[in-house]
């Protein structure tokens, strides 16, 4: 990694086994000069905190259609604390009610990118939220 790369980690959570999405972010991100793991689908809430603290990850963007938000989403968020690891801000997009979505910033998540959002939008707060060289904002 370059100094001052951005580090993203995309995971799709749970059973959802639609990418499509996922992977247009990952290449939007990519082409704005950010590193992108992405872990693929049907990933456990452990799996995507795991390679999240192994990748020294700056943001966690996580895609879900699926409809398990509710449970997942707080599910990594405590994952996160018990590693220590609650300076990785967590991003959310998908198929996420607006009544949700209340609930789930205040649990911790720290955006909700719906769909129809740019990747420009997605782009942005990236780069507003997240210094360069991993130090988390």
């Amino acid at each position: 990694m370059s100094q001052g790369t951005i580090r993203v980690l995309i995971a799709k959570p749970g059973l959802d086994g639609h990418d499509r999405g996922a992977k247009v972010i990952c290449r939007a991100l990519r082409d704005a000069g950010m590193e992108v793991i992405y872990t693929g689908l049907r990933r456990t809430p452990e799996e995507i905190v795991s390679a999240a603290v192994q990748e020294d990850a700056d943001v966690i963007g996580l895609s879900i259609l699926s409809g398990a938000h509710n449970v997942l989403f707080p599910r990594i968020l405590k994952l996160l604390e018990e590693q220590n690891a609650v300076d990785i801000p967590v991003i959310a997009g998908g198929i996420i009610p607006e009544k949700d979505i209340p609930k789930l910033k205040k649990a911790g998540i720290r955006e909700i990118f719906l769909p129809g959002s740019s990747t420009e939008d997605i782009i942005r707060w990236i780069e507003e939220h997240v210094r360069s060289g991993g130090k988390k904002a």
